[in-house]
């Protein structure tokens, strides 16, 4: 039971604050992003981003892992396990990006322009900041793990409040699955991959242009107007003709 509080409040946690990272680097460092937009990151909605929650969760597994058997000393056999975490995040990562683009023909994420990177989904600089986050995650939150956690079991407010973001992240991945099937169908249909963070650009302009209200968390909201339409008057403008 203790096992599964952790998991859960490291998913809760990391997935809310991965959002956070995601959203000042999209703002302020986002090539795609000349305009220096908010715009909401990640694939679902709400300010949640899973790949962060898995990868912290992932990240206190690997925690217990034994590296006493390389040679150097304790700074040495850290650094060792930061390597071997910032490769397993990178590793997951890969693989997610890989099920999105054969899966759905959408681009969550694309690393093409960086030195070293494979397929446009991994990157050696990227996999450098897992890196620099693994040991950020090893000297400053796994010693307080246990702490927060009976802090946690002992606020029944904030259950509830965990509770509530597993209630809305169950409904929202619904809901966008649903709306990524109509995507990787117009998609297939086209031959091509979507870059989603360039399409939700795309959709917020135009909406603009219309001067209709521009949302924040429903980026594919268009007041009424056929999903299909949207995406179609969004490919033009990016030029996504082909793959």
């Amino acid at each position: 039971m203790t096992l599964f509080l952790v998991l859960t409040f490291l998913f809760f946690a990391g997935s809310l604050i991965g959002w956070g990272i995601e959203l000042v680097w999209r703002k302020f460092f986002g090539g795609d992003n000349p305009e220096h937009r908010w715009v909401n990151p990640g694939f679902l909605h709400g300010p949640y981003l899973p790949l962060y929650g898995l990868s912290l969760c992932l990240l206190f597994a690997l925690t217990f892992v034994d590296v006493s058997f390389v040679p150097g000393g304790p700074l040495v056999q850290k650094a060792a396990l930061f390597i071997v975490m910032a490769l397993c995040i990178t590793a997951m990562e890969y693989v997610g990006g890989l099920i999105f683009i054969k899966g759905m023909h959408i681009k969550l994420w694309d690393y093409s322009s960086n030195w070293g990177n494979i397929q446009g989904i991994i990157c050696p600089l990227f996999s450098f900041f897992w890196w620099v986050l693994s040991a950020v995650y090893y000297f400053f939150v796994h010693p307080r793990i246990l702490a927060w956690l009976y802090w946690f079991t002992n606020h029944l407010a904030f259950c509830l409040v965990v509770g509530f973001f597993y209630g809305v992240f169950t409904v929202d991945l619904c809901y966008t699955l649903r709306l990524a099937a109509r995507i990787r169908a117009f998609a297939k249909e086209r031959q091509i991959d979507v870059r989603y963070e360039n399409l939700k650009l795309a959709i917020q302009k135009k909406n603009e242009e219309l001067k209709e209200k521009t949302h924040f968390i429903m980026a594919f909201h268009s007041d009424g107007r056929n999903l299909a339409e949207s995406l179609r008057s969004a490919m033009e403008r990016l030029g996504l003709n082909q793959r």
